[in-house]
């Protein structure tokens, strides 16, 4: 999983995420929205499943690279944050909430 630890704007909003947010977060879990690579993607929807070991990444710093481990507890879901205008993550190519584009 690929993570950006330093102040990142998207749309107005601070985007970073890092395994020390992870760690803050409840039950150590966090929804891995804003996801935008078509590889990433099939990775996540096809591929990932509850209990799987993934390697926490740290880019868009500057020391990149594995920053811990992670276990994935849900598996693929359609990105809601894509069909919200009001999120950084928003896509206006992603219209129909039926046959969605993005997953998390």
């Amino acid at each position: 999983m690929k993570a950006e630890p330093e102040l990142r704007i998207v749309k107005g909003k601070d985007v970073k995420f890092s395994i020390d947010d992870l760690y803050a977060m409840k039950d150590s879990t966090s929804p891995w929205d804003g996801v935008r690579n078509f590889e990433a993607r099939n990775i996540m929807r096809n591929l990932m499943k509850v209990g799987d070991k993934v390697l926490f990444y740290h880019s868009n710093c500057k020391t990149p690279g594995v920053a811990g481990t992670a276990i994935v507890v849900r598996e693929g879901y359609p990105d809601y944050t894509a069909f919200d205008t009001k999120h950084p993550y928003y896509d206006a190519k992603s219209t129909d909430p039926n046959s969605p584009k993005w997953f998390m």
